[in-house]
């Protein structure tokens, strides 16, 4: 769900090998009994032999290319010839071709039927072409046999590197938050040591309520998606001190469309982009602030805009934009697989960020 964009577009494949083993079985065994009962009514039909004779010549032929493709199954289970090297593949068809010649002449010829002068003569006029006729069946189930393992090896090598990728977007995941939380943990552990001695009240509450966020954070898996509702009371929690840190300074709005409360987003998603326009509104002024969140849906997208006031002649939010920003869209390229959810400009001295969520359809 969370690689939605990532994967759209891409053709589902037939997938030979999740074929169970017991059906090819099946597969292979009805096939030879098709073809045995073929060839028997050919012979009969044609050269007017009896069912007897024809039933036990095909039966033995058939027996004989089947085992021997059975061996070229099993031998490419462990073995499979590159295109380079694909000239062993057809030698070893031509070996067991003639194998399967010679031994169901000698089984026929010498041991069967070594009185029925006419099926003799027809035996022994049919051998080249049913030499080739061996040779084209044990190669086509040798073709055959190699296509399915490499498609398998195909599907296996296909697993491991979408196995290695996944971890590897977990991996990267998990670190942008642990690079993202050392820094709020650090102003917010100096904010409750200036309070302790001057307002012990208030450095008690902030204790709690970062207690209540690291608890939320930690809860918190980087690829699930939760409802907008559920992020912006976990938002508020970090809301409510840096509230303690800046007093009046700092003021919020959250202004929420409707139809937005249960449209989904990564978790924890708006703290570092709500923490940008903090730092880009409060550090370089000394009035109030407000900042100001802003949620819509537009053609099945959540749209989040986060406003902030800057002053224009002591911030550079274009340049600035810092690492928060930065995780943030690498995060939503991660997941989505699109570097244009998230957007940033500017309206005279009011610094916008936008991030767009597309929304999974039913």
């Amino acid at each position: 769900m969370l690689a939605l964009n990532a994967e759209n577009g891409k053709l589902m494949s037939l997938d030979f090998t999740a074929i169970s083993t017991r059906k090819i079985i099946i597969a292979y065994i009805s096939w030879w009994l098709v073809l045995i009962l073929v060839e028997a009514y050919a012979m009969v039909a044609t050269f007017d032999f009896g069912w007897a004779i024809a039933l036990a010549d095909a039966v033995s032929m058939n027996l004989l290319i089947g085992t021997a493709g059975y061996i070229t199954f099993t031998s490419l289970r462990y073995y499979q010839p590159n295109p380079r090297n694909a000239i062993y593949l057809i030698v070893w068809s031509i070996v067991l071709a003639v194998f399967c010649a010679i031994a169901h002449r000698y089984l026929m010829m010498w041991n069967l039927f070594p009185q029925e002068d006419r099926y003799q003569e027809y035996l022994a006029a049919s051998q080249l072409i049913r030499g080739l006729l061996i040779w084209f069946m044990i190669t086509l189930i040798g073709v055959i046999s190699w296509i399915w393992f490499y498609l398998h090896d195909q599907r296996d090598g296909e697993k491991r590197e979408n196995d290695t990728a996944k971890l590897a977007r977990e991996a990267e995941l998990a670190s942008l938050r642990q690079q993202l939380q050392p820094h709020f943990l650090f102003n917010s552990l100096n904010s409750i040591s200036a309070l302790a001695g001057s307002k012990p009240e208030e450095a008690r509450k902030m204790i709690q309520q970062l207690s209540d966020f690291l608890r939320g954070t930690i809860k918190k898996d980087d690829q699930k998606l939760i409802s907008l509702q559920e992020e912006l009371t976990h938002l508020q929690l970090y809301l409510d001190i840096e509230q303690v840190r800046f007093g009046h300074r700092l003021k919020t709005e959250v202004r929420q469309a409707e139809q937005t409360h249960t449209m989904v987003l990564p978790a924890l998603l708006l703290q570092p982009l709500v923490e940008n326009a903090i730092k880009f509104g409060l550090y370089d002024t000394v009035g109030e602030i407000t900042i100001r969140i802003v949620t819509m849906m537009i053609e099945q997208q959540l749209i989040i805009r986060i406003e902030n006031p800057f002053d224009p002649n002591t911030s550079k939010p274009k340049q600035g934009t810092g690492f928060g920003l930065d995780s943030v869209q690498r995060r939503l390229y991660l997941l989505f697989g699109r570097n244009d959810l998230l957007t940033t400009h500017q309206i005279e001295d009011i610094f916008i960020t936008e991030v767009r969520i597309p929304q999974a359809h039913d």
